[in-house]
Order: structure tokens, then sequence, then C-alpha cells
């Protein structure tokens, strides 16, 4: 199935009600400069705000967060491009820089609902990429909320070719995708079961998964990101027992952003899916 059949799936089908919630309500939009039609769920009124989700995820992560925010703001949460359920080409450009040119078409789609600047919270590598859209449009985004982000520091590490291919063989096991699902909780024993392990394996039946992730890491991904920082407000919400980000790379990271750190207790390395009301209540 391609990534419109798998969304109109989880629609009618998940198990967790929050991701059928959000999955009903993706959009197909036609982008300006871009084939194809792209995966974004909208809901809610009130000022634009743009939710980025991590590597290898998609706009689903956000089923937590997004009632949450609902209520005072209108929410465009789409996959990144060669992530989630989001159409793939063979010669598509699966690295940072079509990451934020599809970002951009976008924010160009936004502004044509809603011209005020967008608010924007990314994760984990969204928050990277909340980071370089932020430098990249300054007029268009107005603060920032990271959550956990990656990429800030460090520098890019190509994956060479059958390294590549086997790192993402290595991401496409079930028992690896579940080990990964629980460590990015605080507390896996009462926080990940069928329901969770089901959101965060679903895109990988998109077609063109293993290619186009391939082809992200092979490119380096994002690295460096951090410095310098975007002129605009930013806040950080990072937990105590984030076990994904290594922590010399958490440490640098954190020197990097200073005081814009808040920590919380018991949360992992989704503190949208963790803490999702401390989240809403920090924007």
């Amino acid at each position: 199935m391609g990534g419109r059949p798998l969304l109109e799936w989880a629609a009618a089908s998940l198990q967790d009600p929050l991701g059928r919630e959000l999955a009903a309500a993706v959009q197909w939009w036609t982008l300006p400069g871009l084939p194809e039609q792209w995966p974004v769920a909208v809901l809610g009124q009130g000022e634009p705000l743009l939710l980025l989700h991590g590597f290898d995820s998609s706009l689903l992560e956000f089923r937590r967060l997004a009632p949450l925010l609902a209520s005072r703001a209108q929410l465009f949460i789409p996959d990144l491009f060669g992530f989630g359920f989001s159409p793939r080409c063979h010669d598509g450009p699966y690295s940072p820089a079509g990451v934020l040119a599809h970002l951009d078409a976008l924010l160009e789609a936004i502004a044509g609902l809603d011209t005020r600047p967008v608010g924007v919270i990314g994760a984990s590598m969204g928050g990277a990429v909340a980071v370089e859209l932020a430098r990249r449009r300054p007029e268009r985004i107005r603060r920032l909320l990271l959550l956990a982000p990656a990429g800030l520091t460090g520098r890019p590490k190509p994956l060479p070719p059958l390294l590549d291919e086997l790192g993402v063989w290595f991401l496409s096991r079930p028992a690896v995708r579940r080990g990964l699902c629980r460590q990015a909780f605080a507390d896996p024993e009462t926080s990940v079961g069928p329901a969770e392990a089901e959101v965060a394996s679903l895109h990988l039946r998109t077609p063109g998964w293993a290619d186009s992730l391939r082809r992200f890491a092979r490119s380096g991904g994002f690295a460096g990101c951090g410095s310098p920082l975007p002129a605009q407000p930013l806040q950080v919400l990072w937990g105590t027992n984030d076990r994904i980000l290594r922590p010399p790379l958490k440490r640098a990271a954190m020197a990097l952003l200073g005081a814009r750190v808040m920590e919380l207790e018991d949360c992992g390395h989704l503190p949208h899916l963790d803490q999702p009301n401390q989240v809403a209540a920090s924007w």
C-alpha cells in the first residue's frame, strides 16, 4: 500500500484512538514546485503552529499532543520529506536540503491560508530541522519549542554504501522496532504496548521507505545545526530519562542551549508522548 491507503487504514483501524483521530485529520496538499501530493494533518483553530517529527518517524507521533493544542492553535503536522507516509520517487533528494525545500514549499502553502508567522515545535531530529528552518525563513517563523532535539551538535557522518543498507535492514527488524520504541519512553513497562509498537512501525510499509532512508543516511543527515541559534524565542524540554540520544551529544547540546532548557522528570526521549500536558502548557 502507498502512503495514502496506509493513512486511510490508520484512520479506521489503528489500535490507538488518538492515532486514528490524527490520521483522519490528514489532508493531501499540492505544494508549489513539488510533484505529487503531500500528507499534512490539519486541525484546530488559532495561531498557525507547525509540528515536526523525528528521524524515521511520522506525523502520528504527535497524536497525544495535538488534541491539547488544537483549542488555541491551528496545527499543521506534515510528514517530513522522505519520511512517514510521504510519497517517494527513486531519484528524490533525500537529504537535509530536500527536507528543508519541502518545508519551504509547505510554509508558502500555509501563508496562503494564514499570513501570520508560524510557531514551530520540533521533536528529536525535528528540533534540528526547526532550527535550520528558523534561520532560513526568519520572516515566517515566530518562535520555537524543541523537544529532546537531536542534530544540534556534532558533524554529519555519511554512511557509505553497504553500511547504509545494513543500517536500514537493521531498522526494519520487528524486534529492533519494538526495542527502540521501548527505549524511547521513560517507563516502557507501563507506557509501551501493541498500540505504540503499531504506530512506530506502520510507516515502514510505505513504498520506497528503505531506499529513501538509505539515501538520507548516505547524506549524513542533520548535524551541527545549532550554531548559531536562531534569533526567535526558543524553549527546550528534555527528559531526564532520555536513553536515545547519547550522553556526550546531550551534554554538548545542553551547553549550547543553556538556560533555554527545562528538564522533565520521569520523561524519556519523547516529551510529547511521555508528558504531553507539560509540553502543551509550555507552549
